[in-house]
């Protein structure tokens, strides 16, 4: 038996991305778009027109999604923009991971996002960019690529570029604890 359509709109698109807040997952997913076309036959829905998809502190904007379920129940999702935007709130810190790229992929069984096409993820001020980023929420690793064009300044063309940014050092290091004493022992050298 097919599930409803609407189904497939518990697309938890970008919420692998950088260990989300894991309460969203449990929070209705809220689709705002200029039109949609739904066909239960193929599980697709497409969404045009000024797109956001809401869940929790998950926002995601495009000018399309497209959202498929395979037999399985697995998902996948396509975001289309100029470009297609997400931002979240990250799991037990008081931080916001957000991202860009002209076409933005998610794999619910692969369990990997892809970002392509001038792709920027941000957290707090650190910054990844490339052409390409993926990240693998069940490995936690991310790749990014750079272009393949001669696009950018001379000599820097073709190229990843991060910044990340020091950590404060709120708190002082830990004092060392003074060393134990020793006591001479009472049972010693009775026999």
């Amino acid at each position: 038996m097919r599930r409803p359509i609407a189904a497939l709109t518990l697309l938890l698109a970008l919420a692998a991305v950088a260990h989300a807040e894991r309460d969203d997952r449990n929070k209705p997913v809220s689709i705002e778009a200029d039109r949609m076309l739904a066909d239960d036959q193929k599980q697709t829905a497409v969404f045009e027109g000024r797109v956001v998809l809401t869940q929790g502190s998950f926002v995601l904007r495009a000018d399309k999604l497209t959202v498929r379920q395979d037999a399985q129940g697995f998902q996948t999702g396509v975001a289309v923009g100029a470009p297609a935007t997400f931002r979240q709130k990250r799991d037990g810190a008081d931080e916001w991971i957000e991202g860009e790229a002209q076409r933005i992929e998610y794999d619910g069984k692969a369990e990997r996002v892809e970002l392509y096409d001038r792709a920027r993820v941000y957290r707090d001020k650190d910054e990844v960019r490339g052409n390409y980023i993926s990240y693998d929420s069940r490995t936690e690793v991310f790749r990014v690529q750079p272009s393949k064009d001669a696009s950018g300044p001379p000599g820097r063309e073709g190229r990843v570029r991060a910044v990340i940014q020091p950590k404060k050092k709120d708190e002082p290091a830990p004092r060392p604890k003074p060393p134990l004493e020793l006591n001479p022992s009472t049972e010693l050298g009775k026999n």
